[in-house]
């Protein structure tokens, strides 16, 4: 690990233990240095294997333990409310703040640029990173331990999301409540300006909240609706900040 660590950079073995303690389970050392390696770390060092393939898989056992959970504590729900409290629980912006919460963004190898750019504390990579640590737990032991082992993990990061995403009333459709909050204000309507980047089959999207002529939220997300959701949750917090401010 010597050659891959910056001066900024924990080393992997920290994370193995912590993943260890959690879970119960060894972790595979080299599928985690993998699952820690972003592309442009990759790119920079002869194309070394880097995180986008457990990202995929981690992302897939991620959503199955959150709608195993949610359609278990929530037997009354439609399917559509379900699908809601899954994204107020699985989006970029919930699974950065899980990765802050346990320094993820120090133990991840970058390239040059995004090392320099604050690449360690990106939304966009420590929610990758996240979902890439589950694929190499749930990879590490043979199945069905591997699930059990990457269930355990999922919870112990996400357990108290979980637990209150019933109540996260507003987060279940941020552009509606944003809509509703812009009304009250006499803002008039929202409208959201949206693009893209990448080949098809990996886009990325951002999209802006414009209210009044002015953006007041941003996000991204794989598709053009998180984008958009997630420029109203920015927006919503704005605005709703704002109103708090001038009424104190």
């Amino acid at each position: 690990m010597s050659d891959r660590t910056s001066s900024q950079q924990r080393p992997v073995e920290e994370l193995s233990r912590y993943l260890t303690e959690v879970t119960g389970e060894p972790v595979d050392e080299p599928l985690l240095m993998r699952a820690l390696t972003h592309r442009s770390y990759s790119y920079e060092h002869g194309g070394l294997p880097h995180n986008e393939r457990l990202e995929f898989l981690g992302d897939s056992v991620l959503g199955l333990v959150v709608t195993d959970h949610l359609h278990t504590t929530h037997p009354d729900l439609t399917e559509g409310e379900l699908a809601k409290l899954r994204a107020a629980v699985v989006n970029m912006r919930a699974l950065a703040q899980v990765g802050r919460t346990i320094d993820l963004g120090a133990f991840v190898s970058l390239g040059r640029g995004e090392e320099t750019t604050g690449g360690r504390d990106k939304d966009s990579i420590l929610a990758d990173t996240v979902e890439a640590v589950i694929g190499a737990v749930y990879l590490s032991t043979p199945r069905p331990r591997g699930f059990d082992a990457a269930e355990l993990l999922v919870h112990s990061l996400l357990g108290p999301l979980m637990r209150s995403s019933a109540t996260l009333g507003a987060g279940l459709d941020w552009k509606t409540s944003l809509q509703e909050v812009a009304a009250a204000q006499d803002l008039g309507s929202v409208h959201y300006r949206t693009s893209d980047e990448g080949p098809d089959h990996d886009k990325t999207f951002t999209a802006e909240a414009i209210i009044a002529d002015v953006a007041r939220g941003h996000g991204s997300g794989r598709t053009k609706k998180i984008a958009e959701q997630e420029a109203a949750a920015d927006a919503y917090a704005a605005l709703t900040a704002d109103q708090a401010a001038t009424s104190a």
